[in-house]
């Protein structure tokens, strides 16, 4: 810090900061949004065999509300602290919030599940966005970056039903498969998708057995490699002697509260993961699988 620096400015220079990082705004589009989804609509039209067209819209459009919501209470925020306009309720609880680095309140009731604290959780949002405009300058990664979807389920419901589609099944007749990779893909899988971006809590990744295995001393999350989730035929799913089902959360709060469309905000899905013990050994553990850590 400057010495002296009053938290006016202290947080005029935060505020700034941050919206110099957030996507410009375009006039061609009705409401200056950053992402041009019309545009991108265009490229990437609605397609009965590539449903992953449809989960990039729809992402977006997500996310644009998330900038939308950081862009005007940033740049109130700015204006208040010059004293241009009255400092609201939410304005001064914002204000609270990122003069001590916590993420404000009012950005998490328009975001994704974070834990993480003001600067992490900006850093890793223009993260996801980079993610995204990557995807529509180059089209669908090889691998994709579970962690940095908003709603994770209509990627994993996308990828379902291009393999419905493309095998001509119900959808509800399939259920998930799992293979850790321990290569980089360089090209998309064949069929479902290769995912990277989990964390392991509570256990680490031997890359020689390619198992599960004992979490280190001191070492509280691992990185977990790419895994291929692979939809297949719940009449030949097997479950094979030290597979462990270990739950997927968006975040280490576990639980999570239930969303209006009945899916956990934080829950994700169950992924069977290889291992040498019995299952029991790890659920004592609480072993799991995250999406992003808290820091």
């Amino acid at each position: 810090g400057g010495g002296g620096q009053t938290n006016e400015e202290i947080l005029e220079a935060l505020a700034t900061g941050m919206l110099e990082r957030l996507p410009i705004r375009s006039e061609k589009y009705m409401f200056g949004l950053p992402f041009l989804v019309d545009e991108v609509a265009e490229k990437y039209p609605t397609d009965y065999n590539e449903s992953m067209n449809t989960v990039l819209t729809q992402e977006l459009l997500r996310f644009n509300r998330v900038i939308e919501v950081l862009r005007s209470t940033l740049q109130q925020l700015v204006k208040a602290v010059k004293g241009l306009i009255v400092m609201s309720g939410d304005l001064e609880a914002l204000a609270a919030s990122m003069v001590t680095g916590a993420t404000p309140a009012l950005w998490m009731k328009a975001s994704y599940p974070s834990l993480k604290p003001l600067s992490s959780y900006f850093d890793d949002f223009i993260r996801r966005i980079d993610f995204l405009q990557q995807w529509i300058d180059e089209g669908p990664p090889p691998v994709f970056w579970l962690s940095g979807f908003f709603f994770t389920q209509s990627f994993l419901t996308g990828t379902l039903q291009n393999y419905a589609r493309k095998h001509k099944v119900a959808i509800d007749t399939l259920k998930w498969d799992f293979m850790v990779r321990l290569d980089t893909p360089s090209s998309k899988a064949d069929d479902g998708c290769f995912v990277n971006g989990l964390f392991i809590d509570g256990a680490a990744w031997d890359q020689r057995k390619n198992v599960l295995t004992e979490q280190k001393p001191k070492v509280l999350f691992e990185v977990m490699p790419i895994i291929q989730l692979l939809p297949i035929l719940t009449t030949d799913f097997k479950l094979k002697k030290g597979d462990y089902e270990s739950p997927l959360y968006k975040t280490s709060a576990r639980r999570g509260t239930l969303s209006t469309t009945g899916h956990s905000t934080n829950f994700v899905m169950n992924m069977i993961i290889p291992t040498e013990r019995e299952e029991r050994h790890w659920v004592k553990r609480g072993v799991a699988l995250l999406t992003q850590l808290d820091d």
